[in-house]
């Protein structure tokens, strides 16, 4: 029985890539990198320091661990800055709605996001309320495709992942989903994530009512 939802952040309860994509821009200005829109897509769903890695593979460059490491640091800086910028309007449609309607039927809420800001987002967005347990860029070593945040959310909520649904916006975040044997569900175009168990255009669309059609058997 389904008993448990976790949610990724970027894409699915609110859109800060924007934020992400001006401040890696940014940095890559101030490098004097090539950075564009299609270069941030393969930044979806990564932590920092192997968005930098991707963003540098891309401009033949190589540089020591330290310097990566402040260079990543900078771009946090920048990003963290822009996000007083968010508030509680910048819910991605539908997510609100579906965050209220699990909190009043009692299933367990958890996040599990590769990002280190994240508690900040929700205070932002006011959203810290609907959610048991907080699974962030700090809670685990391994980054999505590796499933650890998501053991990690199913844990805390002292549930077995066949007991949770993961809704998520990147590839490699539906194959965390699927190696760690929850069941998912994909927003965003097939090509991304058409692998999850059901896929919607967008968050208005996955309401409780569509999600427990789809998995009608585990409710």
């Amino acid at each position: 029985m389904i008993k448990g939802f976790i949610f990724d952040l970027d894409g699915v309860i609110t859109d800060t890539a924007e934020l992400h994509y001006e401040a890696w821009k940014a940095l890559a200005d101030e490098m004097g990198w090539e950075f564009d829109r299609e270069v941030n897509e393969k930044l979806r769903g990564i932590s920092r320091m192997d968005s930098i890695k991707v963003i540098m593979e891309h401009n033949k460059v190589s540089l020591d661990e330290s310097t990566i490491v402040e260079l990543a640091t900078k771009k946090n800086d920048l990003y963290v800055a822009s996000l007083d910028k968010v508030t509680p309007e910048d819910y991605l449609p539908g997510a609100r709605e579906l965050l209220t309607h699990l909190r009043s039927e009692g299933f367990s809420v958890a996040l599990g996001s590769a990002s280190k800001n994240a508690e900040k987002v929700l205070q932002q967005l006011n959203a810290t309320g609907y959610f048991d347990v907080i699974g962030d860029g700090n809670s685990v070593a391994k980054s999505k495709p590796a499933p650890d945040i998501f053991l990690y959310a199913s844990e805390k909520l002292q549930l077995p992942p066949a007991n949770c649904i993961v809704f998520e916006d990147a590839e490699k975040g539906i194959d965390a989903a699927k190696a760690g044997g929850f069941h998912s569900v994909g927003i965003g175009p097939k090509e991304r994530v058409g692998h999850a168990d059901i896929r919607f255009d967008t968050m208005k669309e996955a309401t409780l009512f569509e999600v427990k059609s789809h998995f009608k058997e585990l409710f």
